[in-house]
């Protein structure tokens, strides 16, 4: 996706957002630590995920009722 930054797991932030060649913003969520549901609440969850950016989410299961309808998953290995 030409992101510039060097990736790395959000574990410890929840979120980490990266900028591509063209400007356009990335973001990578690491939802393992989220104990409830509300935490994503206030994380501002709907700003990232209705943001007409990609999103990347490693353990997206406590977030699934929340996704929007155009997702795609991807099968784990």
């Amino acid at each position: 996706m030409n992101v510039i930054q060097s990736i790395t797991s959000p574990t410890f932030s929840l979120v980490n957002e990266y900028k591509t060649t063209s400007g356009q913003t990335v973001y990578h969520f690491d939802f393992y630590r989220i104990n409830i549901v509300e935490e994503l609440f206030d994380l501002g969850y709907e700003e990232y995920f209705y943001s007409g950016n990609f999103c990347f989410i490693e353990w997206p299961e406590l977030a699934e009722d929340l996704l929007p309808s155009n997702i795609l998953k991807l099968p784990l290995w």
